[in-house]
Formats: C-alpha cells, sequence, structure tokens
C-alpha cells in the first residue's frame, strides 16, 4: 500500500487546534478538518477564518501519514449506524478513542479507487465554483469516478485536489561529483556505476511504470505481457537494486549506504534543505504524479453531498447560507494567494498552477524545478490510473517474479 506521508515533519507545521470566528455559539457553524501533517501552511486557517461573514468554530488536525486518514475513514464508516452516544472503538494507531467525524479529510489519489467502492466518500458539489473552473483538466478527470471508483468522462466529482507533486530520482551530490555526472532521466538508473547503489519504492506501479517510461510506454499500460523486454529490464533494474523501501528510502540515502533514490517529491524537499549533499531531478522523459485531495466521508449525510450551515434569522445580504463551509474552504484553497502559499510552504504544489507558462508564476515558483516542473515535463507525465482487476493482477504476478530473483 502507498506510504507517501510528511517526511521529518519540523516545527514549520501547521499550527493545530481550534480557530473561532464570532461569539455566538447558537449561530456558529463549524468545520472539522482532517489533514495531512504540513499540506496546508498555517497562516492560511487564520486567513479563512478573517475572511468568513458567519460565526464559525474551525478544528483543523493533522496525521503523519495518509495510509492513518485512510484507515479512520474505514473506522467511521463501520461507526456510522451506531447509537450517538455509543462509545468509540479503540484505534490503536492514533489514540484511544476514534476522533469526532470531520467534514473533510485529506485522501491521497492513490486511495480513491478503494475509498469510494467502499462507500467510504461521498461525491462533492463543486462544479459551479470558480475554483473548480481554474483547475486544469487533467486534475479534474483524476477525480472524476464512477461508482467502482474507476475513472470516467462524466463521472461524479469525488475529491477536490489541492496539491500534487512527482515521483523524482534523488541522489548524492558527493558521490555524482566522483562520477563525473548526475542523473537526467530514468535510463540512468541501469548504469553499471550504480549496481548495488539504489534504494526503490517498493511500489509495484511506480516501479513498472518508470521501466514502461523508459520504453517509451505508459505508466498505466494494460497489457504487460506483450510489451517486449519489460522483464529482461526490469530483471537488470533489480540487480542494480541495494533496498526495497516506501518508508526508509532516503534514510539510506542520507547515510550513504544508496548513491540513488526513487522517491515522492514532497519527501525530498523536506529534507533537501538540511542535507547539503542531497539534490533531486524530475525525469526529463515524464515521471508519475500524485495529488492530495480533500474528501466527505459519507456518514455525515446521504440528503445532499455537502452539508449545509445554519443561517441567522436575519443573514447578511452579501451571504449565501446555503453555500457549506466546507464548500469555502475548498474553494479558499484554490484562491490565487492561497495556492501561492501552499506551492511555496507546504514542499508541493497548487494545482492551479500545473499548466502556468513559468513566467506567468508567482516569483518563488518559477526557479523551483522540483516543486514546480517544467510544463513540458508535466505534460509527459502521468497520474497512476487504477487498472482493471486482471490488470492489476498481471502487474502484481510480474512484481513477485522480479522481487523473487536473488540479486548477484
Amino acid at each position: 500500500m502507498m506510504k507517501r506521508r510528511s517526511f521529518l515533519v519540523g516545527g514549520s507545521s501547521l499550527a493545530l487546534g481550534q480557530l473561532m470566528s464570532g461569539c455566538n455559539p447558537q449561530q456558529q457553524a463549524s468545520l472539522n478538518v482532517q489533514l495531512l501533517k504540513g499540506s496546508i501552511p498555517a497562516q492560511m486557517l487564520n486567513e479563512f477564518r478573517k475572511g468568513l461573514k458567519l460565526p464559525a468554530k474551525l478544528d483543523f488536525a493533522p496525521e503523519n501519514q495518509l495510509n492513518d486518514l485512510f484507515k479512520r475513514l474505514k473506522i467511521w464508516k463501520q461507526q456510522a449506524g451506531k447509537k450517538e452516544n455509543q462509545q468509540w472503538l479503540p484505534l490503536p494507531f492514533i489514540s484511544d478513542k476514534t476522533p469526532e467525524l470531520a467534514n473533510l479529510v485529506t485522501l491521497g489519489d492513490y486511495w480513491l479507487e478503494q475509498a469510494i467502492h467502499e462507500k467510504l466518500i461521498q461525491p462533492l458539489d463543486l462544479e459551479d465554483g470558480k475554483g473548480w473552473q481554474q483547475l486544469p483538466p487533467r486534475w479534474k478527470e483524476l477525480v472524476r469516478r464512477n461508482a467502482q471508483g474507476q475513472l470516467t468522462k462524466n463521472g461524479q466529482v469525488w475529491g477536490a485536489p489541492y496539491r500534487w507533486g512527482t515521483t523524482v530520482i534523488a541522489y548524492r551530490r558527493d558521490k555524482f561529483e566522483e562520477l563525473g555526472w548526475t542523473p537526467k532521466d530514468w535510463s540512468d538508473l541501469w548504469r553499471p556505476e550504480l549496481r548495488d547503489r539504489i534504494s526503490l519504492l517498493d511500489q509495484p506501479r511506480e516501479v513498472i511504470g518508470l521501466t514502461l517510461k523508459k520504453l517509451g510506454l505508459s505508466y498505466n499500460h494494460k497489457n504487460l505481457s506483450q510489451v517486449p523486454n519489460l522483464k529482461e529490464e526490469l530483471l537488470k533494474l533489480h540487480q542494480q537494486v541495494k533496498y526495497y523501501s516506501s518508508d526508509n528510502y532516503l534514510e539510506a540515502l542520507l547515510l550513504g549506504d544508496t548513491w540513488l533514490a526513487l522517491g515522492w517529491s514532497t519527501d525530498v524537499l523536506s529534507v533537501r534543505g538540511s542535507y547539503r549533499q542531497i539534490d533531486a531531478v524530475v525525469p526529463l522523459s515524464g515521471t508519475a504524479l500524485w495529488a492530495d485531495v480533500w474528501v466527505q466521508p459519507t456518514s455525515l449525510s446521504t440528503s445532499s453531498n455537502l452539508r449545509k450551515i445554519s443561517a441567522p434569522s436575519k443573514p447578511p445580504t452579501d451571504v449565501n447560507p446555503n453555500v457549506s463551509l466546507a464548500k469555502q474552504w475548498i474553494e479558499f484553497c484554490w484562491q490565487p494567494q492561497s495556492a501561492k502559499e501552499i506551492s511555496v510552504l507546504s514542499n508541493a504544489a497548487s494545482p492551479i498552477f500545473a499548466e502556468v507558462e513559468p513566467t506567468n508564476l508567482p516569483k518563488d515558483l518559477q526557479d523551483n524545478h522540483l516543486r514546480l516542473p517544467d510544463s513540458s515535463i508535466v505534460k509527459k507525465s502521468e497520474f497512476i490510473e487504477p487498472l482493471p482487476e486482471a490488470v492489476s493482477k498481471e502487474y502484481e504476478k510480474l512484481w513477485i517474479q522480479i522481487r523473487s530473483v536473488k540479486r548477484n
């Protein structure tokens, strides 16, 4: 299972707790958000609170790993049919109690298929919003799914992408200075001088996908048996690998046990500033994309896509009481200033900037090619899409075959 996380989170991450707007609890709406730690800059919460016209109670709580947020969705779904006053079940991987049901939760796009199929989340009503209209087409297509979680052009919207990143090649400057070259593309992973010097993610779709990309094909290729030399190429790459890990791949690089590592851009960015010898590159031929999205648990309401907030008896004329606080937050994340803050401060980029020409980007992003790669590379990159069950089994079978071969 994908375990992308907030890596080595430091003191600059999101300030937590409740933020209050207004003072009359009888008129207060509330917004409970469970999010990936470090994915939203702290100042955004204050800015959102200040912009609210109605009194509101805001509660933003973080979690270090996306996997734990997905588990939380499952626990809430299991509890949905029980009485309100029933004691929550123990949640040993977080605390003694399951936290209060959230209005919105961060989920990685990797989990969307399973979350939809298991009815852990419900569709969002976002298509009339200005922010949704500004999203690039691929980010809209990513969250349009059918009831089984498969991509479909006319599907409902199941998530709101608010930041994204890439799979990158991280490497040690000192070791490659000795070699006299630096990695630029996937083909460099097969160079003989890197034998037993590489860490790869323990993810079949990532590793088989980059090999397909090296061969000029898609990460989402649906007929592996018809790809000439694919198994041979994977076996050669397997001989280059010292470690497979989705959790500790950067630790091996920092210690010098490996010279090169396949990793997620947000993890690499979080350590690169503190370790002078670590650098990274987004492969020129294109790479895998990932996105963090806001989703809504199914157990909130079955009568509407986004729960409505109650309005005072005489609401101000400039406030629409039928717009949910959750929807306001999602739209706020897509505003230009918020998009810039996410892109500069969260080790990932807002999708609002994904297809913007470099000269039109905020200055802080114009030369940050790891955080926001050149548009030519982004165009050649792909989200890892859900595959039909038979195709998924073919990937798993090939992965097991490769991993079972003893490295010399």
